[in-house]
């Protein structure tokens, strides 16, 4: 019996497009004799949907777009994500369930997920019925278990959807998914389905969507194991994939195949290029640009922008002041040259100096009027209109070629975003942050990983070895020990460690209390900073909900 997982690219909204991809792929499926194809979660949708859930005509149409799928199922079995709704209005993350040209039965998921990124709880009603169906392959009644996505990820909660299907008869259970991605998360979705494949001794099949939708990246990477729990089918990663898997009918044995090779970087640097590719691409931008320090930071950045969108697609700003070094320059220079990509320069210190000169005067009449005696300028506020005029020069250049579509591109990585060392309106500007889930020390390994991937040096030595300097005044170097303060930030943010806990792991008191409080006081910048590419278990944005206003900081 062939069974195919068809982990296809959606996007939110195009209904259209959606039903499209999936009638190509049951007509594909049919012409190679697969008996069963499962869709993603929400496919025809796109996931997530978010509040576009809340428009009648929405739903409508993701409704008609199934009832188009059914007279295309004739000879095969189709399970398809979608949205379903009941007499009373309430809504269901749903699959429909299609056997020789006609629409056998909807499935409602039961397990409504509502932590981090996820808040399905807000949309949906729970599915009552856990039942498996019966469905005709090749004249055999086969028992199918349907479920979607979070039935298989059940350890938190009472109900087991799984085991339950299995109880009742299921011989085979489909998994439909739309999982986001982090780095790892393939082999928790690999241990799941292997562990309830082997309790229950049933084939268990999960198909996942791939793609970007917003600062979510799915990975794909499904994963089928057979009844002896072995792992018999693995999907692409980041790419569309039709899985095509045989097993036997009665045995629901498979043929065992090896895993992938795993390399961290590499599955980071790749969800990182999906993530833009597809941020473009269903954005309608069709260009980059980005400010060209020469730090590492925004080396990357420029990386992956380039893999993502093409060379030809990529513009490299260098923006220096009367503090930026020669080998910044010449770093970022080189760069561009080694990507390929266009590089201009645009020098700013006049545009400071005449920001200093025409402020000057109503500045001191403010002084004059509020009684404030000092005359002397605040030395961070006069840094800061460095990455102001930087930010504006890259999106005055997006607004003057709005032919070219042009996006700006935020560099700001994970680190700096999490202790505010960044400047709104400033070095925060972008239409997208690219590294902003990066911390600074997976920025160095990032970056290595480019250089070694490519068997020369893209990046340049300087760039990756120089001390971390925003350059906006003399001898300036920030102020951290990344090595000790950007591991700390990640207990901070991902396992929600407070000041105590810190201290029983060892880092030095002085340390803990300035970067707790960075953290704590840069809430108000991270609300107003472009989204950034999820890759990590968590990451700023939708599955980060902290308050601006809060006066807890222990």
């Amino acid at each position: 019996m062939k069974i195919a997982m068809a982990q296809i690219n959606p996007t939110v909204g195009d209904i259209k497009g959606n039903l499209s991809k999936v009638l190509e792929k049951i007509d594909e499926c049919k012409r190679k004799g697969v008996k069963i194809i499962a869709f993603p979660e929400m496919v025809i949708t796109g996931y997530p949907p978010q509040d576009l859930l809340h428009e009648a005509e929405f739903i409508r149409a993701n409704q008609d777009a199934i009832k188009e799928i059914t007279k295309s199922t004739q000879g095969i079995v189709a399970v398809v994500g979608f949205v379903d709704s009941d007499a009373e209005g309430c809504l269901y993350n749903a699959a429909a369930v299609f056997e020789n040209g006609e629409l056998h039965r909807y499935v409602h998921k039961t397990l409504l997920p509502t932590y981090d990124v996820f808040d399905e709880e807000r949309y949906f009603e729970p599915g009552e019925s856990i039942e498996p169906l019966t469905v005709q392959v090749d004249g055999k009644k086969v028992r199918l278990g349907v479920e979607i996505c979070e039935d298989l990820w059940d350890d938190d909660y009472d109900i087991k959807v799984t085991d339950l299907l299995c109880s009742k008869g299921a011989e085979l259970i489909i998994n439909i998914s739309s999982s986001p991605f982090h780095v790892g998360k393939q082999f928790e979705r690999e241990k799941l389905v292997v562990e309830k494949a082997k309790k229950n001794r049933v084939p268990v099949f999960l198909v996942n969507v791939i793609g970007g939708q917003d600062e979510l990246v799915f990975d794909g990477r499904s994963v089928a194991a057979d009844s002896k729990g072995r792992i018999i089918a693995v999907g692409k990663q980041f790419e569309e994939d039709l899985v095509i898997t045989e097993i036997d009918s009665q045995s629901g044995e498979g043929e065992p195949r090896k895993k992938p090779l795993y390399d961290k970087e590499a599955e980071m640097y790749n969800a990182l290029v999906l993530g833009i590719r597809d941020y473009f691409r269903k954005t309608g931008f069709k260009m980059a640009v980005l400010g060209l320090s020469g730090g590492i930071d925004s080396s990357l950045t420029a990386c992956i922008a380039v893999d993502a969108l093409g060379p030809e697609n990529v513009i490299g700003v260098s923006m220096p002041s009367k503090y930026s070094s020669g080998h910044s320059k010449t770093d970022a220079e080189e760069l561009a040259e080694n990507l390929g990509i266009k590089y201009i320069q645009i020098p700013i210190q006049e545009i400071v100096d005449s920001y200093h000169k025409t402020w000057e005067k109503p500045l001191q009449e403010l002084r004059t009027h509020f009684n404030i005696e000092s005359s002397q300028d605040d030395p961070v506020a006069d840094e800061n209109i460095q990455p102001r005029v930087r930010g504006n020069t890259l999106m005055d250049i997006s607004n003057r070629l709005k032919d070219l579509r042009i996006l700006v591109l935020n560099t700001g990585n994970k680190t700096e975003i999490a202790l505010g060392y960044c400047t709104l309106y400033g070095d925060m500007t972008g239409g997208v942050g690219v590294i902003g889930d990066v911390s600074k020390l997976e920025v160095y390994k990032l970056t290595k990983y480019v250089n070694r991937k490519a068997g020369k040096q893209i990046v340049p030595e300087g760039s990756i070895t120089k001390k971390p300097s925003a350059e906006l005044k003399d001898d300036q170097f920030d102020p951290f020990d990344f090595d000790i303060v950007s591991p700390m930030v990640d207990e901070i943010v991902a396992d929600r460690l407070g000041k105590k806990e810190l201290l029983s792991k060892g880092y030095p008191l002085e340390i803990v209390e300035d970067v707790y409080r960075r953290v704590r006081q840069s809430e108000y910048k991270r609300w107003q900073a472009p989204p950034c590419i999820r890759i990590t278990k968590k990451s700023f944005g939708i599955g980060w909900k902290m308050p601006i206003v809060n006066h807890f900081w222990e």
